[in-house]
């Protein structure tokens, strides 16, 4: 992946990090245990006291966690009828599209950080019986996706920040192709 050049402005780099969507999502799902909130909703937990006893959180962070979930939408307190006081945590729409990051994460950690004897849990199609398959990113030519072969531009919503960050390159028009370089490389 080709680099960005160096901006030594730290101000705007804050200011631009504020509105990186990565950084939002790292806001929202990046600690321990919201992703393990999020494997145990994946998993069909729905009760805080399931929550707590699956994964082992402390009441007060995980009264916190879901707290951050709903509030961002990512899941929704349902009232239990038996039980006036109480709610099961489930996810939305948005808490659902996360699913295919979620599975991208696990993969690696399977690849990389599974025992020897695999991992502990696999999703299976429902239909077919069988464990899913992950879907490899490809190149445009159809060819496996590496670093490489990526470079980072500016997007539509840049700061003013990133669109010097990155340059005059946008990701609205394709990066001039060197003679002789690999499309992507430079």
């Amino acid at each position: 992946m080709k680099r960005a050049k160096p901006v030594t402005d730290r101000k705007s780099g804050r200011v631009a990090n504020a509105q990186c969507s990565m950084a939002r999502a790292m806001a929202v799902v990046g600690d321990r245990w919201s992703i393990l909130i999020l494997r145990e909703a994946y998993y069909g937990t729905r009760r805080f006291d399931e929550f707590e006893y699956y994964i082992g959180v402390a009441p007060n962070i995980l009264s916190n966690r879901l707290k951050r979930f709903v509030d961002a939408g990512i899941m929704k307190r349902v009232p239990l009828p038996e039980h006036s006081s109480r709610y099961d945590y489930v996810l939305t729409d948005k808490g659902r599209d996360f699913f295919p990051a979620y599975l991208a994460l696990k993969k690696w950690g399977d690849d990389w950080l599974a025992e020897p004897a695999g991992p502990q849990v696999v999703f299976r199609e429902v239909e077919a019986g069988r464990a899913i398959e992950y879907p490899k990113l490809l190149t445009s030519g159809g060819k496996p996706l590496r670093l490489e072969d990526v470079e980072a531009v500016a997007g539509s919503g840049a700061v003013a920040f990133n669109r010097k960050r990155f340059g005059a390159r946008s990701d609205t028009a394709p990066a001039p192709r060197s003679r002789g370089s690999r499309q992507g490389r430079k």
